[in-house]
């Protein structure tokens, strides 16, 4: 795991940079008179006088720029026994449910798997045609078509196989006028 750092800032300090950082602002904003340069004398001399310009600060020092440097990692602490069983036992439900998780990946795969042969088996029987009857006079409307393909240059010639379906046309619409006429 990794470690944590807290850090409290009061007020005091807050309000302190931030008067710093107004009066660096306004100093910035004054134009500053070219020093002289003075020539430098022999350190022998005692009354040497520094050439370096006095903050008006009153000798409080000057804010640096924040340095940011790498915190190397310090070796933790071994953990505590009680600790250890604990994370022990959180590993072990863990696995438990990793464990039950499967088996009820397992369980929906068959379900749905169950479900779909269900529905399928319901559709099938709810869309199953019923029984058809065959078309009344099947045999004499094949006979009529074929009579005339091969008497395509002369029709007349099938005169009597299409009397004979037409027959058949005319039982057929009797018997089902019939059978609504009953109804």
């Amino acid at each position: 795991m990794g470690d944590t750092y807290t850090i409290q800032i009061s007020s005091k300090l807050v309000n302190k940079l931030a008067r710093d950082a107004e009066g660096r602002k306004k100093r910035a904003k004054k134009s500053k008179p070219k020093a002289r340069e003075v020539p430098h004398k022999h350190q022998s001399e005692p009354n040497s006088v520094s050439t370096a310009p006095k903050s008006s600060s009153g000798g409080a020092w000057p804010v640096q720029a924040p340095m940011f440097l790498p915190v190397p990692p310090s070796p933790s602490p071994p953990p505590a026994p009680r600790a250890v069983a604990e994370l022990e036992a959180i590993r072990a439900v863990l696995q438990e449910s990793e464990g039950v998780m499967k088996k009820l990946e397992q369980q929906e795969a068959n379900m749905t798997k169950e479900l779909t042969q269900r529905a399928k088996e319901l559709r099938d029987k709810e869309f199953k045609l019923p029984y058809q009857k065959s078309m009344p006079c099947e045999a004499e409307r094949e006979a009529c078509r074929q009579c005339y393909q091969e008497n395509s240059k002369h029709p007349l010639k099938c005169a009597q196989v299409v009397r004979s379906f037409d027959d058949c046309a005319r039982r057929a619409r009797r018997q089902q006028q019939e059978v609504n006429s009953k109804v």
